[in-house]
This record gives C-alpha cells, sequence and structure tokens, in this order.
C-alpha cells in the first residue's frame, strides 16, 4: 500500500484537513471505515465505479468514481478494487458544508455522486485527475477546484466551531455546550446536525471512540482506556465501541493487524464480523467516511 498525505494551502485549513492518495490494491478485497465525524470526498482513478457495502444490513450500493461520503452514524464497507488508484478530502469536522454546495445533514449516513452536487465539473475534475502525471499535481488541481468554491460560500456559524471543540472534550454534554452558546439545546442540535452532519450527542460519541483508538496505540488495558478517553467505564466503552464498528474491541484490535489506511479495518475473505443488534432481530439502517 502506497499511501500519501499533503497539507492543504492555508486558505483551505479552516475546512480541510489534508488530502491523501492511495495506491496498490491490498490483497483482502474489504476494509470497513470506522466513524470519524467528518466528510470526505473521494475519486477512484482507476475505474469510473465505487462500491458501498452496508455490513449491517448486506446492502450494497454502486455509484460513479467520485463521490461525497457523508457523516456516518455507524461503519461501512468498501470494496478495495478502487485502491489500484484513488485521491481523496478529508475534511474537518463541519467544514465541508461551504465547499459541497450542500448541507452536511442532507448527506448523513449517505455516499452522493459528486456529480449529483458539482455537476459536470465534478465529472472534468475527475478526468484532469486520472491525467495527472503525479501525486502532487493531483493535489494541486483538487486544491485549486476547492479554492474556487469556497470563494463562492459563507463561512461557517461561529457557534459550531465552539460547539465542535467544546464536544471534542471528555464527558461533554449537549446542554452544557447549548447552555454555554446561550441556545436552546433544540436550536444547537438542529445547527449542529445540518452543519456538521451528525447530531451533537452522536458526534461526542465518536470523537469519544476515536479518543480511545488513539490511547490504544499505547495503552493495552481497556479499563485504562476507557477512564482516559471519557467512559464510565469499561462496559460503556465496549457498548459505544460495538455500536459504531459492529465488532468488539478485542475483535477490532485483531482485525487491525493489517497495514491501512487510518479509519479503516482490513475484512479477511470469508469473514463476517457479527452485528449484535442483528442477531436481536433488529435491522439498523444506514450505515457510513473514506
Amino acid at each position: 500500500m502506497r499511501y500519501l498525505v499533503h497539507t492543504p494551502r492555508p486558505a483551505l485549513r479552516e475546512h480541510v484537513e489534508h488530502l491523501w492518495t492511495l495506491s496498490d490494491a491490498p490483497g483482502h478485497a474489504r476494509e470497513r471505515i470506522v466513524p470519524s465525524g467528518t466528510i470526505e470526498l473521494v475519486f477512484n482513478l482507476h475505474a469510473d465505479e465505487i462500491r458501498i457495502h452496508d455490513p449491517f444490513t448486506a446492502v450494497e450500493r454502486r455509484f460513479r468514481g467520485a463521490v461525497a461520503s457523508g457523516c456516518y452514524e455507524r461503519a461501512f464497507e468498501i470494496d478495495t478494487r478502487a485502491h489500484v488508484l484513488v485521491v481523496g478530502v478529508h475534511f474537518k469536522p463541519g467544514g465541508a458544508a461551504r465547499l459541497l454546495g450542500a448541507p452536511s445533514g442532507a448527506l448523513a449516513n449517505l455516499h452522493v455522486g459528486l456529480d449529483e452536487l458539482w455537476g459536470q465539473e465534478a465529472v472534468d475534475l475527475r478526468e484532469r485527475l486520472g491525467a495527472a502525471s503525479s501525486p502532487r499535481l493531483r493535489f494541486e488541481l483538487l486544491e485549486h477546484a476547492l479554492l474556487a468554491r469556497a470563494a463562492k460560500r459563507p463561512h461557517r456559524r461561529p457557534a459550531i466551531g465552539v460547539a465542535l471543540a467544546a464536544l471534542d472534550q471528555p464527558r461533554a454534554t449537549v446542554g452544557a455546550v447549548a447552555e454555554a452558546l446561550g441556545l436552546s439545546r433544540r436550536r444547537l442540535i438542529e445547527i449542529f446536525s445540518e452543519d456538521v452532519g451528525i447530531s451533537p450527542k452522536r458526534y461526542a460519541m465518536v470523537r469519544r471512540f476515536q479518543r480511545a483508538l488513539a490511547i490504544a496505540q499505547r495503552e493495552q488495558a481497556w479499563s485504562r482506556i476507557a477512564l482516559e478517553g471519557g467512559y464510565y467505564d469499561q462496559a460503556h466503552l465496549c457498548r459505544d465501541w460495538v455500536e459504531l464498528t459492529g465488532v468488539s474491541p478485542a475483535a477490532f484490535v485483531a482485525l487491525r493487524g493489517t497495514p491501512v489506511k487510518e479509519n479503516h479495518l482490513a475484512v479477511p475473505a470469508g469473514s463476517n464480523p457479527s452485528n449484535p443488534r442483528r442477531r436481536r432481530g433488529r435491522t439498523v439502517q444506514g450505515t457510513e467516511e473514506p
């Protein structure tokens, strides 16, 4: 796997975390992508198709080779044949709406063909990216396209930036954040969901999970990971982990042994990690981030 990350120019850093490119398809056929609280643009430059699998419902969806991946509440899976040559944009939480031209909430738990948002501009951009001779040129093309769109859109609501920072803190509550902003809880949920693409409560859950993932890189005791990550206890961590990823923490760590892009898990051939929610007879609808 050849994976390169590019820090965007200063004019884009309010909205974009990084640009990336990935090449060389891995030996496994699928990867599971866990929630990050962010939106992504993905361009498959090898073939004009992207396949998305929902591990909770076994539904497969196919799109053309440029998609916007909305903010997902649970994991989804991708076909790794797209990894032959793929390039993307990883937005900061709440940073995508100004550049996509659509409220982030409209993309919640969805992949949408970029041509549905940008029209022929998306098709032309994918063709130019495919014709570019190097990752550096592809990053430049993406930056120019994003800068052109940024100039036409309003800036993010200041309250959203404050709420995002507050909800990144361990044990933050939606009620306390709303009170600090002078908003009703209902109004905060409304504008946060519209601008970020996920409710503030779910966002706090996802960020707590991401915090625990980072801690697990250096700490093996789940009880200590739970405490430092902002969970009430280890059981709380396990419940959230299964809710977001479909697998237990132990299974997650086992799958993580194969090198993959951040927030990805290699899914071995023939593997179908179980979903406890389905075993209770209930199908979880709508699942998704590259």
